[in-house]
């Protein structure tokens, strides 16, 4: 039994509960969950996923430092939609990340499943940025990443994170209808 992968899970709940609630302190489980999860997908053989957690360290300070911002007439950083100049940029990033990182595997590991590893990974780096900007869409994205990771990690036979990115998935659903919510009762009452 890995109990680093436990652990692990453990703040990935704490840290999905926080992002759920719109709290600053998701940021905090943000950093300390990758840096167990560098480890755990490593040994795993998920060099993709072990190299996305030291990308989500870093994010997890700049979503710290975004959220802390605040707009001058503004008491936090609201909710939003996506605008729609975002979306070809981040299906540029998307692609040009899962190509870049799929070769990478490919020709440098011995990654059993390194297109699906590349997808994940890229495809969580865009949905992070998302979530650091407060895009509502942000959840639909992490919706694809959570089944498809879901998937996975059992083929992997990490139970434990298996069983932590269906639970994702799950909330993540609940999460975009929240945050669509806080979102709408913004502009009604704005």
């Amino acid at each position: 039994m890995n109990y680093l992968e436990i652990i692990g899970a453990l703040i990935g709940l704490i840290y999905l509960w926080l992002e759920y609630r719109v709290s600053i302190w998701l940021w905090l489980a943000g950093i300390v969950m990758p840096a167990v999860y560098i480890v755990v997908y490593y040994q795993a053989g998920l060099y993709a996923d072990s190299g996305i957690s030291l990308y989500y360290l870093i994010a997890g300070v700049y979503g710290w430092v975004i959220w802390q911002r605040r707009p001058a007439r503004q008491e936090e950083r609201q909710i939003t939609q996506t605008p729609c100049c975002r979306w070809l940029p981040m299906a540029v990033v998307f692609v040009a990340l899962f190509l870049v990182i799929g070769e990478v595997l490919v020709r440098f590991t011995d990654s059993t499943v390194p297109w699906l590893d590349s997808f994940t990974t890229a495809l969580s780096f865009v949905a992070m940025w998302m979530l650091a900007h407060k895009y509502l869409e942000q959840w639909l994205v992490w919706i694809v990443v959570d089944v498809v990771s879901c998937g996975l990690y059992i083929y992997k036979e990490l139970y434990f994170t298996s069983v932590l990115y269906g639970l994702y998935a799950v909330i993540a659903v609940f999460g975009y209808m929240k945050w669509r919510q806080i979102m709408k009762s913004v502009d009604t009452n704005g």
